[in-house]
């Protein structure tokens, strides 16, 4: 698949981003005999903004909370820094939590709201001060000091709580949710300010959120969870362009998935470049089976899982929006699949059309807007050829199964990492 503007974040790292700072081990929570949690394992660098994403009842907000020392795990080991802390409670660990709520002491300033845990640490009056200033200064709100929480905008009002945690120089700092009660602009506004922050402070972030576009933007890597396990371990890219499997795939971003049943194995072929690797396969598009006309062959490359993949069996063509090609229905040079246009919406840079193939599958094309083609627009039920580039689909195997063992490799499932645009 090709490069999409959600794969733009941070990739500077401080000098010891290569050591462990946080070490999950055999991680199991249980409520009421329902496993919560099941068999965690993760490590976190120093310095990761690492992003625990999924559905309501997946269990990030439990793997936060047992991290942050307000629930004890059943099972397994929590190690910050080489020390063991499960068992401990939340104020004896040096790891604090931003809430959805921030908890702001409506009586006090900006200014003591910042100091309260400094206070409590009965630091010195003049280091509080200074502390202060700085983090407040960093966070810049040096000129609300003296303001009451009440008085401030909702961002503001996260900046304090941020503030107030990482002035204590917490080795770790938890987030749960922190941007959800925030509309559209202003979300998208303090995105860019943790961001900012994470890496002045060089504070290692986890950051817990149900929002794709904000793990997408906002990480170093993505957990991506379901029933209480990782499904995928992550960068950004890998996560979006090669998806462990179909949930990762549907959960982030927009997909179009296709079957298509397997029609040759070839493991000897080379690919286009003259290289053998893991050879190609033949396959034909399912939905091509219900139009007129010739069935849509493609010939790919061979996938990391299809050591055992035989003829007659199906697999799925992941295609973001963005890797489809719309062509007139006559167009004689490019193959594809025929449909028509049931939804066209212009969105300034991009037209996103909505297309019911001819079996009835609803899928979604989005191409680069072009204000010089008078004729780059589509009509309501107007007919139209999908196609895309050999080697841009993303082949996963026909079922929701994954092996959590490798659950932190991106090639353990789908093709290989590189895309074969050749």
């Amino acid at each position: 698949m090709n490069d999409s503007p959600m794969n733009t974040h941070r990739t500077s790292m401080p000098p010891n981003a290569d050591k462990v700072l946080l070490q999950l081990t055999g991680l199991k929570k249980t409520y009421d005999q329902t496993e919560v949690l099941k068999d965690i394992n993760l490590d976190i660098k120093h310095g990761e903004f690492l992003t625990l994403l999924g559905p309501s009842g997946c269990g990030k907000t439990t793997l936060l909370r047992l991290i942050a020392g307000f629930e004890q795990p059943n099972a397994g080991a929590i190690y910050l820094d080489g020390v063991q802390m499960a068992g401990l409670s939340a104020d004896k660990r040096p790891v604090n939590t931003v809430f959805q709520q921030y908890a702001l002491f409506p009586h006090m300033t900006v200014a003591q709201n910042v100091a309260y845990g400094l206070k409590l640490k009965k630091i010195p009056k003049d280091e509080i001060q200074t502390r202060v200033r700085e983090m407040l200064a960093m966070v810049q709100l040096e000129h609300l000091a003296n303001r009451k929480p009440q008085d401030l905008s909702g961002g503001q009002q996260q900046r304090v709580a941020i503030a107030r945690a990482v002035i204590n120089r917490p080795k770790l700092l938890l987030l749960d949710e922190p941007l959800s009660a925030l509309d559209h602009k202003l979300r998208l506004q303090m995105q860019s300010e943790l961001k900012r922050l994470q890496r002045e402070l060089g504070i290692t972030f986890v950051f817990v959120t149900h929002d794709q576009e904000e793990a997408l933007s906002m990480s170093d890597r993505i957990a991506v969870m379901k029933d209480g396990r990782f499904q995928q371990i992550g960068t950004p890219i890998e996560i979006y362009e090669t998806p462990a499997n179909l949930f990762t795939a549907k959960f982030i971003g927009e997909t179009n998935l296709f079957r298509a049943e397997v029609k040759g194995v070839y493991a000897d072929q080379p690919d286009r470049d003259g290289q053998v690797s893991n050879g190609r396969i033949e396959v034909e598009v399912c939905e091509s089976q219900a139009q007129d006309g010739p069935t849509t062959l493609r010939n790919l490359r061979r996938p990391d899982f299809a050591n055992d993949v035989q003829v007659g069996d199906i697999v799925n063509l992941l295609l973001r929006p963005e890797d489809l090609r719309i062509y007139d229905p006559n167009d004689k040079e490019h193959g594809g699949l025929l449909g028509r246009v049931i939804e066209s919406n212009y969105k300034g840079s991009t037209l996103d059309s909505i297309i019911e193939l001819a079996n009835g599958h609803i899928i979604k094309a989005s191409e680069f807007f072009d204000e010089d083609d008078p004729s780059f627009d589509y009509k309501l039920n107007e007919a139209v050829k999908v196609s895309w580039v050999d080697g841009w689909e993303w082949v996963l195997p026909d079922d929701d199964s994954i092996d959590h063992s490798t659950a932190n490799s991106s090639e353990h499932q789908g093709m290989s990492v590189q895309k074969d645009v050749s």
